[in-house]
């Protein structure tokens, strides 16, 4: 049985550079949100069935999902969130065990940015690791990566869970208000602690 720890935090929280840092230290990375960009790519297997679903709109014209208008679209109708859900989580979970049954490394970092919101994914991992950061630090990240206004991104934020829900559930906290240093600092030692865990789980 594979060792897996399941990261998640609020946009803006850090979770890929501490994905980043634990795949350079040698743990296998398995990220729900890369896997989702590959079934919504040109030639990805999810698109037939959002053309169908939604309609050739919400297709560019290199045939990949259209993400802005998607992102918009759910944002502003839950009943076409919930059918968007309803077609790629299980496409999602179906590849990612794939993934994760093929690591090779000492244990799985599994990128799960809805972790706690997504019903049945903390039957899925042995730690939950929360990357947590303040929301103003948060924003002033998302904006600067991705030119969404401020009221933009504290809507998405309000969508996700709250920082003390999912700090309720962590076994563990990358506390990421500081330099990448002390991000680095702080995944070297779980990553210490990760892989004695994985080797007595197998004992």
């Amino acid at each position: 049985m594979k060792f897996v720890v399941g990261i998640t935090g609020g946009i803006g929280s850090g979770k890929s550079a501490a994905a980043e840092e634990f795949a350079r230290l040698g743990a296998t990375v398995v990220d729900t949100d890369l896997i989702a960009r590959e079934l919504t790519e040109t030639g990805g297997a999810a698109l037939p069935h959002i053309k169908s679903l939604f309609g050739a709109a919400f297709i560019t014209q290199h045939g990949a999902m259209d993400r802005d208008a998607m992102r918009k679209h759910v944002f502003s109708d839950p009943a076409a969130k919930q059918a968007l859900e309803k077609l790629l989580h299980p496409m999602i979970r179906a590849e990612a065990d794939r993934r994760i049954a093929g690591s090779t490394g000492p244990y799985v970092i599994y990128v799960v940015p809805l972790l706690i919101e997504s019903g049945g994914q903390r039957d899925r991992v042995q730690r939950i690791l929360v990357v947590d950061a303040p929301e103003d630090l948060q924003v002033e990240r998302v904006r600067t990566r991705s030119g969404l206004s401020d009221k933009e991104i504290r809507s998405i934020i309000a969508q996700q869970a709250a920082r003390q829900a999912r700090l309720a559930v962590a076994d563990d906290v990358i506390e990421n208000s500081g330099s990448l240093d002390a991000l680095r600092k702080q995944v070297a030692a779980l990553d210490a602690r990760y892989r004695k865990m994985a080797i007595s789980a197998k004992s």
